[in-house]
């Protein structure tokens, strides 16, 4: 077939084609890390589906360990938002008043004369009034050579014989257009015309035009093309208004799709073209008042003379429809609109995913805190309740030898005062299984002994309970100090452990050990007995022998409470110990393994957002050179200016790790004078020309370091506001959980009033999240970590000033003050130092 050859770009296309280029090169990193994200997943559900079915502990207990991760998953709504997105085409999606208003934009979008125009197009389309014009949908695609076909959209090609395919042609023959009425197959009717151009720009996007509206509904049109895509909606415009018709179409239109439109006032193909800003001055406000009336224009971008916006968007903001009025300058409106669309579909995407990288993270971080207090927690509790209960044993053992004598003469006592009335209740006792006639019979001896022996229970069960309750009231004091915080630790022992057939066991045994001091088994209450038969039960009773059997039945059941308790404590340690090994594994991996992996994942999200909205950073001049990294000058970005600009090249995973955890955990802070801002990241993949990857942290730009100042020359006055500023810093990230673990004067940035910011968190972690190993610049270490030199004393040091400085650097991190006392302290040596040596001075210049 004879046809075109490659086309050639007009300014417009080739600017577009930059567009969707960019888009597709995002497109593949969003899609990366989206897939790495849902492999993470995975792998996370399948370590912890593993750890459920290997376990040793019961089902529940082995669902509550993993039940902490289970929510490492996307929400259905947001995975299918992310698939769509990174799996949907961009495309340009054609509309217009008339097929007329369509081809002629089409042609300047491709730079030719591919669709006719004017007399060459036939019939004129009046939209859906009934016109004879019948003209089917167009796709343009790419491909290496000119080719026309039918096609069903989306399914098989046609076999039928186009004009286009008989000879050469320059514009696209219009019986290959248009539908014939006399045309009766369904499928003839349907078809698309795919035409098929090797065009720069369609390799990137394709174009659709939609058919007349007698063709079919512009619903139905607008969803066969809008399936698994990113649209750019231009709206053709030829005439000086909209009719209702085209208005109610537009309106059906925004009811199908979220994404805006550009609206493109078109030139009359009659009209001389000579003065073109003069020949659309009088229409522009015409068809912006009617746009903006129908709620179809929602802000007058893009209405100057000139056809560039007005106002230019807010980064982020989302796209709104504009009008463009100046033909010969479309480009200064469309290429901005396209690349606005197609940013806002891809900033969502990488915000949501980045939200969700956040979520997992901050979940993995508060997960390592739980189990690192539980780690050091719970061997804490179980010595603590294994010291308590040995200290309430002895206490009540001692107690036990102690008041066998007092025991007695408490009992004379007690029988001495209780006397009269246990007399009258034995009298009224009524004996059990012992007829007793009401005319005073003789009863058998064995009868006798058995009334006997019920009064005597009687006398002494009463007497037992009155003794126990004078005793029990003598330890009460053991319940609250011993028994009350003993209850409360072993309850949260136990119910970190929660298999139903060991619950609660250790506490049942420490409650015998004071429940069970009754001292003798009372025996049932029996009814009245005889008054004489009591007082001789209650004259042979032994005060001595009582009180013996008492401490001896005291003794022997609190030996048995005692080690019932102490070999439950041992099963329920043992049963620690295995989930405290397993804890300790998880804490490991979440550490070393799961939360920097999925940082890398937030740190790529991030920085792809950040480069969507605000672009790449430009390289300024050098301003110095750390241990891993150059930074550099960045005049403006994102809003901010002046920028410093930390370029680090991660030579290995476990540094791209570290950078990662660094970057979230500075993201996260909440802003503070007394920490340097951190802007944003990007990731440069083009470093050294591709052959490794940069990640550019952009953050605020500061006069100069501590290190530099002090080179400089600083007051003794500014060296303290300096300190002052430092430790506010300091308590703030100590506020936050953070540890910096680098403080240095390379890392304490001074603005021109010499007012301290701290930088560099590269080290900085939450304490769950630290190794223990060994980080910093060695001569910055804290003092516990070498041995040798301390700074020397200057001569501005007074004694309060160098016996903190001497506090400060103790060998012994128990014995150095808090910050807390610190910082009142700096301020007392500021106030006398410096404020009084000003007021002296302000005092002797008034007096001359």
């Amino acid at each position: 077939m004879e046809g075109h050859g490659p086309q050639k770009s007009s300014p417009l296309a080739r600017d577009l084609t930059r567009a969707f280029n960019g888009y597709h090169k995002h497109t593949v990193l969003l899609k990366k890390n989206l897939k790495e994200t849902h492999a993470f997943f995975r792998e996370m559900r399948q370590n912890y589906s593993n750890t459920c079915a290997s376990s040793t502990l019961s089902s529940d207990s082995a669902s509550l360990e993993t039940s902490q991760f289970s929510c490492i998953s996307f929400p259905s709504h947001e995975e299918e938002f992310l698939r769509n997105t990174v799996g949907a085409a961009p495309y340009i999606l054609v509309l217009g008043q008339d097929c007329a208003a369509r081809y002629q934009l089409l042609n300047c979008l491709l730079g030719e004369r591919l669709l006719p125009l004017g007399p060459q197009a036939g019939h004129a389309c009046h939209g859906g009034q009934g016109s004879t014009c019948k003209r089917r949908k167009l796709c343009f695609t790419h491909g290496k050579q000119t080719r026309l076909s039918l096609a069903l959209p989306g399914q098989y090609e046609l076999v039928h014989q186009l004009v286009a395919n008989c000879g050469r042609w320059d514009t696209v023959p219009r019986e290959d257009l248009e539908i014939l009425d006399e045309c009766e197959d369904p499928a003839h009717r349907q078809a698309e015309l795919e035409i098929t151009l090797h065009h720069p720009m369609l390799q990137e996007a394709k174009v659709m035009v939609v058919p007349c509206p007698s063709v079919q509904p512009i619903e139905e049109a607008i969803e066969d093309c809008t399936r698994s895509a990113i649209p750019i909606v231009l709206y053709a415009v030829n005439q000086d208004s909209l009719s209702s018709e085209q208005v109610a179409d537009l309106w059906k239109v925004k009811e199908i799709l979220s994404f805006p439109i550009c609206f493109v006032r078109l030139p009359n193909l009659s009209e001389d073209s000579s003065e073109p800003g003069q020949r659309f001055e009088k229409d522009k406000s015409k068809l912006q008042k009617q746009l903006l009336s129908h709620g179809l224009l929602t802000c007058p971008m893009g209405n100057c003379s000139c056809g560039a916006p007005t106002q230019m968007p807010t980064p982020g903001a989302k796209p709104q429809s504009v009008l463009g009025e100046n033909f010969e300058r479309l480009h200064r409106i469309l290429v901005p609109f396209t690349r606005q669309v197609l940013q806002n579909q891809q900033v969502e995407a990488a915000s949501l995913l980045n939200g969700l990288h956040c979520r997992c993270l901050d979940l993995f971080i508060n997960q390592a805190f739980d189990m690192q207090r539980d780690l050091q927690i719970t061997p804490r509790r179980l010595e603590y309740t294994r010291e308590k209960e040995g200290e309430l044993f002895t206490s009540l053992m001692a107690i036990a030898n102690r008041k066998q004598e007092e025991m007695k003469d408490m009992i004379v006592e007690t029988l001495g005062s209780m006397k009269e009335q246990l007399l009258e209740d034995a009298a009224n006792l009524e004996f059990t299984d012992i007829i007793v006639t009401t005319n005073g019979d003789p009863v058998t001896s064995k009868e006798i002994k058995s009334c006997i022996h019920q009064i005597q229970d009687l006398i002494v069960v009463r007497l037992n309970q009155a003794v126990a309750n004078k005793l029990i009231s003598s330890v009460d004091y053991l319940r609250e100090s011993f028994v009350g915080t003993l209850e409360r630790c072993l309850d949260s022992l136990e119910k970190s452990h929660i298999e139903s057939s060991v619950h609660n066991i250790t506490s049942n045994h420490l409650k015998q050990i004071i429940h069970r001091i009754t001292f003798v088994n009372p025996p049932a209450i029996t009814p009245e007995w005889k008054r004489k038969v009591a007082q001789d039960a209650i004259e042979s009773l032994s005060a001595a022998k009582l009180a013996r059997s008492i401490c001896s039945q005291f003794r022997t059941r609190l030996n048995s409470s005692h080690e019932a308790f102490a070999a439950s404590l041992r099963q329920l340690e043992e049963r620690h110990t295995g989930r405290l090994e397993r804890t300790e594994d998880l804490w490991l991996r979440v550490r070393k393994d799961h939360a920097p992996r999925l940082a890398r994942l937030s740190l790529e999200s991030r920085s792809l957002r950040d480069v969507l909205l605000h672009g790449k950073p430009k390289l300024g001049r050098e301003l110095g050179r750390g241990q891993y990294g150059v930074v550099y000058l960045c005049d403006n970005w994102g809003g901010h200016y002046p920028c410093a600009l930390k370029s680090v090249v991660p030579p290995d995973d476990k540094h791209w790790n570290d950078l990662a955890l660094e970057f979230h955990y500075t993201r996260t802070l909440p802003k503070h004078e007394r920490l340097v801002d951190l802007h944003g990241s990007v990731i440069d993949h083009t470093y050294a020309g591709g052959s490794s990857i940069a990640v550019l942290l952009i953050m605020e730009r500061l006069h100069r370091d501590l290190y530099t100042g002090l080179k400089a020359g600083l007051s003794l006055q500014e060296r303290l506001q300096i300190a002052l500023d430092v430790v506010e810093g300091i308590r703030f990230l100590h506020n936050q959980g953070l540890l910096h673990r680098d403080i240095k004067l390379k890392n304490v940035l001074l603005d021109k009033q010499n007012r301290a910011k701290i930088t560099d968190l590269g080290f900085c972690k939450p304490e769950a999240m630290m190794s223990g190993s060994i980080v910093g610049t060695p001569i910055h270490m804290a003092p516990e970590l070498f041995t040798g030199a301390r700074p020397e004393r200057l001569p501005c040091f007074d004694e309060e000033c160098w016996q903190l400085m001497e506090a400060c650097w103790n060998g012994d991190p128990s014995q150095r003050p808090l910050l807390g006392i610190v910082e009142p302290s700096l301020q007392s040596m500021m106030v006398r130092l410096c404020c009084g040596s000003e007021q002296k001075s302000s005092s002797l210049e008034d007096s001359s």
